[in-house]
């Protein structure tokens, strides 16, 4: 097909700014706190616990810092303090969402655990809670269960929670995906043990990086905020008696954050205004929305994704680092959509492929609700597309794209 493509780039989700932000940063500057202290940092943790309604909140270096930091106290708090060196969860099972970024899992890993995977629900795009149940039934030891909320819209917490009540088993929320999102009145990130959110550069705030631990538990705050600076002892010299970690947030990154939280809200109604717009364009199509009408749950609609209905499939094959597809009349797949898109000057990507798809994890345990039951998430993988979602996207560049999308299915 003929494409014009955008003269400028359209991304998936990039940083927008409103200016606070370089005041805050300038304030650092020019008052010289350049480092992992500053009054932006005290703020940040401040608002994030007045937007999020938890008491206390850690800003570290990225959200990946904060699972980390997540996960070693849970698994201490569960299996006691590692001998020295030792990860906390040394040869311990952690049940893990499949379907999300890498970064959500590794954490489990630094400290020696091993993830096993739960699979995925159509209902919500995440972890299915009758694979979670199942997966207590295979794994009885299991005491600990890291939720990932896919693209903004939020896990069935309520039913998470049940399981993991009944189990023993403390939940770490990844909310990197999902600030401002919220289930059954309460925000994500405050529905379990502990939880951790995401300020990197595609988030709907951003800090260019940056992350946040929260949860109620002071011990568990006081904690993590030692980890993160290297674990110093409160003494007149330099003095460590546990291991540590250089994961403090910058001050300088703060004021970034500070100036972005104003505008978190706003953010999240171009997003919506965004999904909205694609769900009515596309609604001829063969395809449907990722969902973000849960039972009682409100997304942040951080990214607008689709999935193409199995009928209207073209053929794609898919190697480990390339992709191809045969182009049939009437049918599409995600390559030749993400290469028609890519031809328009726009950025989409393929859904997360599932952990247990990912070389490095392939050996490890993976759980479906029912073992003759589907691999939802390798479903949503072949047959799912994230689409631009910059919040920057006018409604006639998007009118463009949903045209070229259309036109795949031709």
């Amino acid at each position: 097909m003929q494409i014009q493509p955008f003269k400028g780039r359209i991304w998936l989700s990039s940083p927008t700014m409103h200016g606070e932000e370089m005041e805050y940063m300038r304030q650092a500057y020019e008052t010289n706190w350049m480092s992992t202290v500053g009054a932006n940092i005290d703020a940040v943790e401040q608002i994030t616990c007045e937007k999020l309604g938890c008491k206390y909140a850690v800003a570290l270096s990225s959200g990946t810092a904060a699972l980390h930091m997540a996960v070693r106290y849970a698994g201490i708090r569960l299996y006691g303090e590692p001998k020295a060196h030792h990860g906390s969860l040394k040869g311990r099972k952690v049940f893990c969402s499949d379907m999300t970024f890498d970064a959500s899992v590794n954490p489990v890993a630094y400290e020696g655990g091993e993830a096993v995977f739960i699979d995925t629900e159509y209902d919500t795009w995440n972890m299915d809670p009758k694979a979670l149940e199942r997966a207590f039934e295979l794994y009885p030891e299991v005491q600990l269960v890291v939720v990932a909320h896919l693209y903004g819209t939020p896990a069935k917490m309520d039913r998470i929670r049940e399981i993991c009540d009944r189990h023993d088993a403390l939940i770490v929320e990844d909310a990197a995906e999902s600030l401002g999102a919220s289930y059954q009145g309460k925000q994500t990130g405050t529905l379990g043990e502990y939880g951790i959110i995401s300020f990197n550069g595609n988030k709907i705030i951003t800090g260019s990086s940056g992350g946040m631990f929260v949860t109620d538990e002071k011990e568990a705050a006081d904690k993590v905020r030692k980890w993160s600076t290297q674990s110093r002892d409160n003494a007149p010299w330099y003095q460590h008696s546990e291991l540590g970690y250089n994961y403090r947030m910058s001050n300088v990154i703060a004021g970034v954050v500070r100036g972005q939280y104003p505008h978190l809200e706003e953010h999240i109604e171009q997003k919506r205004a965004i999904y909205e717009r694609y769900q009515e364009g596309l609604k001829d199509l063969p395809v449907r929305m990722n969902p973000c009408d849960i039972r009682q749950g409100t997304p942040n609609y951080w990214l607008s994704c689709m999935i193409i209905d199995e009928q209207a499939m073209g053929v794609q094959k898919r190697a480990e680092n390339t992709a191809s597809y045969t182009d049939t009349h009437g049918k599409s797949c995600p390559t030749e959509i993400l290469e028609v898109l890519a031809e328009l000057n726009a950025e989409g990507r393929p859904i997360w492929k599932p952990m247990h798809m990912q070389p490095m994890y392939q050996g490890n345990a993976f759980v479906k609700a029912f073992k003759e039951d589907q691999d939802v998430g390798a479903d949503i993988f072949a047959r799912g597309v994230c689409l631009p979602s910059d919040n920057k996207l006018a409604a006639e560049q998007q009118e463009i794209i949903i045209d070229v999308i259309h036109r795949c299915f031709e």
